[in-house]
């Protein structure tokens, strides 16, 4: 099955729907008509049809099932006792793909029995087609599912299979991890301004920095630390502000927030 045949469901409609929704529309060569989305909220859906026109709504989580080829399970872990509640059914060729963070295979078999699932931690640069995803299959997976995961979900960025254990790693890592880099983003403009730059100059000139760093890292293969070396002369002014960051414990703190993340997705898996 090619992905301009799939019927593509979503239970939930929140931000991260729309954004994995919106990356295969404009990218996986999925057309919108073939996208589903159900929601209990009037308004979530509606914000779903204007980020996906042409797309379609409900608010019956049986109707996205009986529907689509893959159902991708957009709802916060506490709900996903309460979606399976409300199927009736799930037919043996549909595939589910949770996002729910924390919430481990294991689980998810236990709630939809005999069903094939992979769980994906996505990120929400899906939108703009630079993504970081990992996913893990259960058994049962085929890998007929796992090669239409991964295309859907590399329409949108990169995706890596990993062992269901490093998901929560994953997840404190490129799924929090954009907001870590929009506070760095913040920062950098702020501190843009304080030295006389206009805001709006700041704020790009910020962003356009941290773009084209991580370009340098993806596209030559370097090292970061060699990268950084390569800016850092002797005596000069990127080594003042690294002994800055260095003395006000930079690394240890990003660290730490992606270990807390990470922490916290475990604790998700628990409740």
């Amino acid at each position: 099955m090619t992905n301009s045949s799939l019927q593509v469901g979503f239970i939930g409609a929140g931000q991260m729907a729309q954004a994995m929704a919106r990356g295969f529309v404009d990218r996986g060569g999925i057309e919108a008509s073939a996208i589903l989305a159900s929601d209990p909220y009037p308004e979530a859906l509606q914000r779903f049809e204007k980020a996906i026109p042409g797309c379609l709504t409900t608010d019956d989580n049986q109707a996205v099932i009986g529907q689509s080829d893959i159902v991708i399970l957009a709802v916060k872990p506490q709900m996903m006792q309460k979606v399976a509640e409300s199927i009736s059914d799930i037919p043996s060729d549909c595939l589910l793909v949770s996002i729910a963070a924390g919430i481990t295979l294991s689980k998810l078999n236990a709630i939809f029995p005999t069903t094939r699932i992979i769980r994906v931690m996505p990120n929400t640069p899906c939108l703009v087609g630079v993504a970081a995803c990992g996913y893990s299959a259960s058994d049962d997976v085929d890998p007929e599912d796992i090669e239409r995961t991964q295309q859907l979900l590399e329409s949108s960025g990169i995706a890596l299979q990993v062992p269901e254990k490093l998901l929560d790693a994953v997840t404190g890592l490129s799924g929090s991890g954009p907001a870590f880099i929009y506070m760095l983003i913040e920062a950098m403009s702020d501190a843009g301004v304080r030295q006389g730059l206009p805001r709006d100059a700041a704020l790009q000139l910020a962003a356009q920095t941290v773009k084209g760093a991580a370009e340098m890292v993806l596209a030559t293969g370097e090292h970061p630390g060699a990268l950084k070396d390569k800016v850092t002369s002797p005596g000069g002014t990127t080594i003042a502000g690294v002994y800055a960051l260095e003395k006000a414990g930079f690394r240890g703190a990003v660290m730490d927030a992606i270990s807390a993340a990470a922490a916290r997705s475990r604790e998700l898996g628990l409740d």
